[in-house]
């Protein structure tokens, strides 16, 4: 198994998110599986031209950051907290959040067809493709970790 989920992997992605039951604990942190799955969808909306961000970062930090965090095998640690937790649900369930992921890659997939395509990420600055494919691959094996689905 690979140590990073691929994204492009559209099936296994979305199959291991629906195997998460409503009522699983996370091995690590306070999310619940809807809150998680709902932070993944803002996430991606954020890369695809829904949501627009920007990053305060020094350019030279922000560089040498994704070159450390992206470009290497560096996995998000267990419980960082880099926000406040999704307050109420978006969605009615969890299959319908899922449902809402896979709308989201496909509209990233298209963003990205755009040649020159970039999204910034607020630690990390513009983005390409390739790179999202890299950051949103450990940020959603990070999640599947939480919740057992990925070793």
């Amino acid at each position: 198994m690979n140590r990073f989920i691929n994204i492009n992997d559209r099936e296994q992605v979305l199959g291991l998110f629906s195997q998460l039951q409503v009522d699983a604990k996370p091995l690590w942190g306070k999310m619940t599986p809807q809150q998680m799955l709902e932070h993944l969808v803002v996430s991606v909306e954020y890369t695809n031209g829904k949501k627009v961000t920007g990053s305060d970062v020094p350019a030279e930090k922000a560089l040498a950051d994704k070159m450390r965090m992206v470009y290497t095998d560096w996995e998000i640690p267990k419980n960082v907290i880099l926000e406040e937790l999704p307050g109420l649900n978006t969605f009615a369930d969890l299959p319908g959040a899922v449902n809402q992921l896979a709308i989201e890659l496909d509209q990233f997939d298209r963003y990205f067809e755009q040649a020159g395509a970039t999204s910034i990420h607020p630690a990390f600055g513009p983005l390409n493709h390739h790179e999202w494919l890299l950051w949103h691959g450990k940020h959603f094996t990070h999640h599947l970790r939480q919740f057992g689905l990925w070793v």
